[in-house]
C-alpha cells in the first residue's frame, strides 16, 4: 500500500483548520496529515494539534516557502496538497488518489466548481481564466484551473520540483513544471465552497495577480527563450525597416542621406534585432540542457504507484 501524506500550508486559519484536518482524516484514514504553520498569530497550531495533525512550522513568510519546506521534509509515495481554509472538498481526495494510482499519473489537479459567487468572485474567476490561458498558450493547454490549491502528486513529481517561488505564484510554478516535462497529468472537477465564518483570504487580488503575471513572464524567458527573443527580434527588425524606408527612398531619388539620425537609429534597431535572435538561440541551447537534466532527475526517482499497480496485477494473475 502506498504511503499518503496530506500537506496543509496554514496562516491564521484557526476558524477552519480543525474541520480541514477532521474531514481529510475521514476521507483518507490511512494518510498522515501535516500542517505547516507560517507564523500564525492566532490559535491555528493549537487547533491543528488538537485535531490530530502533525504540526510543523516554516518561518519564511509565503506559501511558496511553505511548499518548498514541505516537499523537502516529508517522505511519501503520494502527496495531497490542499489549502487550510476549508474551501476544498475532502471527499474528492480518494477519487483523485485513485486516478493517480490507476492511470500512473504524476499530478491530478482539482479544478474548482462552484455556484457560490462569494467563494469564487468574478474578478478572481476572470483572472484565473486569463492567467491559465496565458500558460496554456505558452506551455500547453492541459489545465482549466491553474491556480487551484488542491492537487494530488506523485513522489516522482514532488522530489523533482525545484520550488523557487515564495508566495501564491507557487501554483503557477507547480503547473509549468508538469507541463514542461510533459508529465502524465489529469484534472478532476471538485466542489468549491466559501470560507467559514471568521476565516479571511490572504490573497491580494492585484498584488498577487501581478506577481503571478511576473512569474509567467520569467518562466517564459527561462523555458521558452527562442520564442521570446525571436519575437522581440522580429519587432525590432520591423521598427528598423519602418524607420529606414523613407531614408532609403530619399537616397534613391537624390543620392543624399539628409536624415542621418534616423538612419543611425534604424541601424541600431537592426543590430539589436540580430543580437536578440542570437541571445535566443544561445539560451535555447542552455534551456534544452537544463530540461534534459530535470528530466533525468525526474526519471531517477522510482515511480512507487506504478510498482503498486504491477504488483496488484501479478497478484490477480496468480
Amino acid at each position: 500500500m502506498s504511503n499518503i501524506a496530506i500537506l496543509i500550508p496554514c496562516y491564521n486559519e484557526e476558524a477552519a483548520i480543525s474541520k480541514v484536518v477532521t474531514d481529510f482524516r475521514r476521507a483518507l484514514p490511512q494518510a498522515l496529515i501535516y500542517v505547516y504553520d507560517n507564523n500564525s498569530s492566532d490559535r491555528t497550531v493549537e487547533f491543528a494539534k488538537a485535531a490530530g495533525a502533525i504540526v510543523r512550522s516554516e518561518p519564511l513568510q509565503g506559501k511558496g516557502n511553505v511548499v518548498r519546506r514541505m516537499f523537502a521534509d516529508i517522505e511519501a509515495d503520494i502527496y495531497v496538497l490542499v489549502d487550510g481554509d476549508d474551501t476544498y472538498d475532502a471527499a474528492s481526495a480518494p477519487k483523485m488518489v485513485q486516478a493517480l494510482q490507476r492511470n500512473s499519473l504524476d499530478m491530478v489537479n482539482g479544478a474548482r466548481v462552484t455556484t457560490i459567487e462569494q467563494a469564487y468572485r468574478p474578478g478572481h474567476r476572470f483572472g484565473n481564466w486569463m492567467l491559465t490561458s496565458m500558460v496554456g498558450w505558452t506551455f500547453g493547454n492541459r489545465f482549466t484551473d491553474m491556480l487551484s490549491g488542491y492537487r494530488v502528486m506523485s513522489r516522482r513529481y514532488v522530489k523533482s520540483f525545484p520550488a523557487l517561488a515564495t508566495g501564491f505564484e507557487t501554483e503557477t510554478e507547480l503547473t509549468v513544471h508538469a507541463l514542461e516535462l510533459r508529465m502524465p497529468i489529469t484534472e478532476i472537477a471538485t466542489p468549491y465552497k466559501d470560507r467559514p465564518l471568521g476565516s479571511v483570504s490572504k490573497l491580494n487580488t492585484f498584488r498577487d495577480g501581478f506577481r503571478i503575471l511576473w512569474t509567467i513572464a520569467v518562466l517564459v524567458k527561462e523555458e521558452r527563450p527562442i520564442q521570446l527573443f525571436s519575437t522581440l527580434a522580429a519587432i525590432l527588425a520591423m521598427l528598423a525597416i519602418v524607420f529606414i524606408a523613407p531614408v532609403l527612398f530619399t537616397f534613391w531619388e537624390t543620392g543624399l542621406v539628409p536624415r542621418l539620425p534616423t538612419a543611425v537609429l534604424s541601424t541600431g534597431l537592426m543590430l539589436l534585432s540580430f543580437l536578440s535572435l542570437t541571445c535566443g538561440l544561445i539560451l535555447d541551447t542552455v534551456t534544452r540542457g537544463r530540461r534534459e537534466m530535470k528530466r533525468m532527475r525526474y526519471l531517477d526517482i522510482p515511480a512507487e504507484h506504478i510498482k503498486t499497480n504491477e504488483l496488484s496485477a501479478l497478484q490477480s494473475v496468480s
